[in-house]
């Protein structure tokens, strides 16, 4: 029976799409689903949730929940890592520290001083995840979901190189089902392309019957003013390639937005928005806890694409699809650096994801996913080496941080992250956390 690991299960509502959209496939083997959380009432109405969905679907699937992650992990064919060390109130600390100290962020789970600091609470985490599935399932899919997408990626390069690790995020999907919309032509049928860094690759190719699709997205952008006040219509103008994840995440890759109350103005921006996201998202466990306690159904969205059940279902059956993921840089795109964390297409068939070579990225777009890759590279030294002079000079590089704080303010405000957070990191850094979990 094959065996489906859900680290971090007690995020309900995306275990719930997860969960459906791999239900929606009827020519599955039979499943054991395992769901494993640290947070036993996260973890209860996970359970429900899954059991719901499976009697919605009419499959006979085995469900487990656990909160020990070693019963979780053993004898697992795919791990799904779904985790959020810290929680939202981890989250409201990357977010209001750095606000405070007049460094203003959207998200602030990937990059920049958030993402720094969400990397390093969870490294020793995935440290102790990757040497559990070395023991007890080596050959199991590592499907990660969890942000900072590259540099965690990359960790798990490092730590576990063993271990069949790809990193997962549907931007790609979604901007590409977005643009289709705004010009008025439909997903399907569309051939696409991209490749760079986690929610900053390019869109280099965009097609339909073999028409380029870029001259009827400069026409929309040319009779709607509206469009050039959008973070990533600003970011294709200039750059020639439109990004492929949302405005709010590109402004926080670039000085060029968040720096200026006119620019927050002019492009629309909301600094802090992922605490409103995150307190949504425990509104949502809310009412499906409830929900399952009175014994009513959970509300299902269509199908979200999402990439894990669909690796999960090609290497099952055999069926080929062609996904975006992910991956260490060995030979993919020859203008990024090698052995790090890229963003490209990939094959997957029943052996299994299989990224396939893009050669260069284009230039300019190549000069900007290199300072992401500066701050990553940074962070994962610091990390690897326990250098703290390394976490500061990670965030000196970002380009948000240093277009709005001196150097010194940067490192006062790691000082006070690093207090923060204390809890969930190494000594070496400053932290309190003697060994990885």
């Amino acid at each position: 029976m094959t065996q489906i690991v859900f680290l971090g299960a007690g995020s309900v509502v995306f275990t719930r799409q997860l969960l459906a959209d791999l239900f929606r496939f009827d020519d599955l083997p039979s499943l054991r689903i395992v769901l494993h959380d640290i947070e036993p009432d996260r973890l209860d109405v996970a359970r429900g949730t899954a059991e719901q969905i499976a009697q919605h679907f009419d499959r006979a699937v085995q469900i487990v929940a656990t909160l020990d992650r070693r019963q979780a992990l053993k004898g697992a064919d795919f791990v799904v890592n779904m985790i959020q060390v810290g929680g939202i109130e981890s989250t409201r600390l990357d977010l209001e520290i750095p606000a405070a100290a007049g460094l203003r962020q959207t998200i602030g789970d990937t990059t920049g001083v958030g993402g720094v600091f969400r990397a390093l609470r969870t490294f020793p985490v995935l440290s102790g995840i990757a040497s559990d599935m070395l023991e007890l399932c080596p050959e199991a899919w590592f499907l990660n979901y969890t942000n900072p997408m590259a540099m965690n990626v990359w960790w798990m390069s490092l730590v576990a190189p063993q271990l069949k690790t790809v990193g997962l995020c549907h931007s790609v999907y979604w901007t590409v089902s977005d643009l289709c919309g705004l010009i008025g032509v439909p997903l399907e049928g569309t051939h696409y392309r991209a490749a760079g860094v986690n929610h900053q690759a390019w869109l280099v190719e965009w097609s339909r019957d073999g028409e380029d699709l870029y001259p009827k997205l400069r026409e929309a952008i040319a009779a709607d003013p509206e469009l050039r006040r959008r973070v990533r219509v600003e970011i294709f103008e200039r750059i020639g390639f439109y990004p492929t994840e949302t405005s709010e995440h590109s402004a926080e890759y670039l000085s060029w937005f968040l720096r200026s109350d006119a620019q927050i103005e002019k492009f629309r921006l909301r600094p802090l928005e992922y605490i409103g996201i995150s307190e949504e998202n425990v509104a949502e466990f809310n009412q499906a806890k409830a929900a399952l306690a009175d014994g009513r159904s959970l509300e299902l969205e269509e199908s979200a694409a999402e990439y894990a059940p669909q690796i999960i279902h090609s290497i099952l059956t055999g069926s080929q699809r062609t996904i975006h993921a992910n991956v260490v840089n060995r030979g993919l795109i020859s203008n990024l650096p090698a052995g790090a964390v890229v963003e490209v297409p990939s094959l997957v068939d029943s052996s299994g994801v299989h990224p396939m070579p893009f050669g260069d990225v284009p230039p300019q777009g190549a000069a900007l996913n290199r300072t992401y890759l500066s701050v990553a590279a940074l962070t994962i030294e610091a990390a690897r080496t326990g250098n703290p002079d390394l976490v500061r000079q990670a965030v000196l590089v970002d380009p948000n941080a240093s277009s709005s704080l001196t150097p010194a303010e940067i490192w006062a405000l790691c000082d006070d992250l690093t207090a923060a957070h204390a809890d969930l990191l190494p000594v070496s850094l400053g932290g309190r956390l003697e060994t990885g979990q």
